[in-house]
């Protein structure tokens, strides 16, 4: 049985943490709160529809909800990877168990999308349902181009026209190939996947 009330702190502490992260790094709104908010509720959605399947998936629930707030804290295209990790680690010590943040940091460290297409899906034993549920969430946020826009124009410095391009062509080689490539895994991000893929389209 997960408290409810340890779920509270885990997901309110999180955010807290992004919020400290984003500020010292400079993060930008393309990989910040709202995005982990996004992610997080995608996650949320498909926790919700897999428990159902799997009632032991419980277990894991604030592992699955952590990292999905926390999974661009150490993303090496706005710090050091090690020094990310050591900044998730240093706050979330005071609200999570160690082989709980193992845990989160084995999934964040390993989810991204040009890590699973060199490597593939790593070996993560008990939480590889974890894995693929916040993994799966990433992925269905990245259906918003508005994000590609945000992060060319405040990274690469690109005008908006400019950027929109560039967020184009991303959307063409990567995002529009998630489904073709058999990147969703759950039943829900393969229905949901399909309903964002057409409208990403459309807006194309």
């Amino acid at each position: 049985m997960v408290d409810n009330n340890y779920t509270k702190c885990v997901i309110n502490n999180s955010f807290d943490v992004v919020n400290h992260i984003c500020g010292k790094f400079n993060i930008d709104e393309s990989h910040a709160l709202k995005h982990s908010i996004e992610v997080f509720n995608f996650a949320k959605k498909i926790y919700e529809s897999e428990i159902e399947k799997d009632s032991s998936l419980v277990e894991f629930k604030n592992i699955i909800f952590a990292a999905a707030i926390l999974h661009d804290m150490c993303d090496k295209k706005y710090m050091n990877e090690e020094e990310g990790i050591a900044e998730i680690k240093q706050f979330v010590q005071l609200y999570m168990t160690e082989d709980e943040i193992n845990a989160v940091v084995s999934i964040i460290t390993t989810m991204s999308y040009s890590k699973v297409k060199v490597n593939g899906y790593p070996n993560l034993g008990k939480y590889q349902m974890a894995f693929h549920i916040v993994r799966e969430a990433d992925l269905l946020a990245a259906y918003d181009i508005d994000r590609c826009l945000m992060f060319s124009m405040f990274n690469d410095k690109l005008s908006y026209t400019d950027a929109l391009c560039k967020a184009k062509i991303l959307f063409i080689n990567r995002v529009l190939t998630y489904r073709s490539d058999n990147l969703f895994v759950t039943e829900y991000s393969k229905c949901l996947s399909k309903t964002l893929h057409n409208k990403a389209r459309k807006n194309l």
